[in-house]
């Protein structure tokens, strides 16, 4: 028996007897609540598989079997590119086996751990994944309830991929509101904490959380006490530096507003300004699991990352102040940001031309 198996039995070789497929188990990958999750090898083809393995001992009690059977059903149900893939379910005399999609390169958690704070066009091509995955779950009435960097998954091409179920939730009809407290402390929404009942929203405040984390480098509620913690979510209380820009600074305070009625649908985000108008890599190489890309290397229009450039050199130095989103929301009013002066940058760089190849002075005409 291997270290990771705890004193929970799982066999070198898996069968599945309802369809006579025999799995060959592999690397250990990390466990996480009920289950552990290994490599598992189909022997016939070679396809290799994410095991979710569950142990029937901790199966016990009634709930707990209704609530496997939930996400088996939910996860099941789903075909989108943003989540993790469902190919099948079996179980034996020791453990209920799901078979999921691989994803190599692990979760963000794994990327986060290494990079801390991502480039803003990496944040948008991460976001923007994570979104279409999570606007496909719910147009399918599904609430995710744990969204976080530790359940999205990465495959070889760092593609973003939803995973882990196990507090999935179906809104069986218009209005209804769940009143599970369920989620993870950094990520939670505040309604779940004030138990008014919760829906689609948690989701959204949920992502929130993970872009903060993913430009700034740390959750936005982060403390060191777990009752700190939620004592600042209530109050929705969290700071954000000044080395973001204004618009994905705007589409944090969307998503992380204490309303849940306040806060934009998945399809209204998709076309916020931070999403829509900045620079978004069509792929990422790989070496940006652990450092941050060279643009100049990728496929990159020349427009963009000028408007960019322009809209980094026109912040406010009002900016180098920390502004309280909590006192935003309750009508403090942001310091004026310079706009892009386009009629202004032609007639400069006419100038540097003028000087460079005649060698004189316009301004001085």
């Amino acid at each position: 028996m291997s270290k990771e198996d705890d004193g929970h039995s799982i066999p070198n070789t898996i069968y599945d007897y309802h369809t006579g497929t025999e799995y060959k188990k592999g690397r250990f990958f990390g466990k996480g609540g009920f289950a552990k999750c290994y490599e598992i090898i189909n022997t016939s083809n070679n396809k290799t598989y994410a095991g979710k393995i569950v142990s029937k001992k901790l199966m016990a009690k009634q709930n707990q079997r209704e609530k496997m059977t939930q996400e088996i059903q939910i996860h099941q149900s789903l075909c989108h590119k943003n989540v993790v893939g469902f190919h099948g379910f079996f179980e034996d005399s020791l453990n209920i086996y799901i078979v999921l999609e691989l994803c190599r390169k692990r979760s963000m958690m794994e990327l986060h751990k290494r990079r801390k704070a991502l480039t803003e066009p990496e944040t948008r091509y991460y976001m923007k994944q994570i979104l279409n995955g999570v606007n496909y779950l719910h147009h399918n009435r599904i609430i995710h309830r744990d969204l976080k960097l530790g359940n999205l998954f990465l495959n070889d091409d760092l593609v973003v991929k939803i995973g882990d179920f196990g507090l999935a939730a179906k809104i069986e009809y218009d209005g209804e509101r769940k009143k599970t407290l369920c989620g993870t402390p950094n990520y939670i929404a505040p309604e779940i904490l004030n138990k008014k009942g919760h829906s689609f929203e948690v989701d959204v405040w949920s992502m929130g959380c993970i872009m903060y984390t993913l430009l700034i480098g740390r959750p936005p509620f982060e403390t060191s006490s777990l009752k700190e913690t939620y004592s600042k979510i209530k109050k929705c209380d969290y700071r954000i530096s000044s080395n973001i820009s204004s618009s994905a600074k705007n589409m944090i305070m969307l998503m992380l507003q204490p309303e849940p009625k306040s806060r934009p649908k998945t399809e209204q985000l998709l076309k916020v300004e931070f999403i829509v108008n900045g620079y978004c890599p069509n792929n990422l190489p790989l070496s940006c699991l652990t450092m941050a890309p060279r643009y100049d290397k990728l496929e990159m229009s020349s427009r963009k990352p000028l408007l960019e450039a322009n809209h980094q050199s026109a912040r406010s130095p009002y900016k180098a102040l920390q502004d309280s989103i909590a006192a935003g929301l309750a009508g403090a009013v942001a310091p004026s940001i310079c706009q892009f002066d386009s009629k202004g940058n032609f007639i400069c760089l006419r100038a540097m031309l003028l000087k460079v190849c005649f060698g004189f002075d316009f301004f001085s005409l």
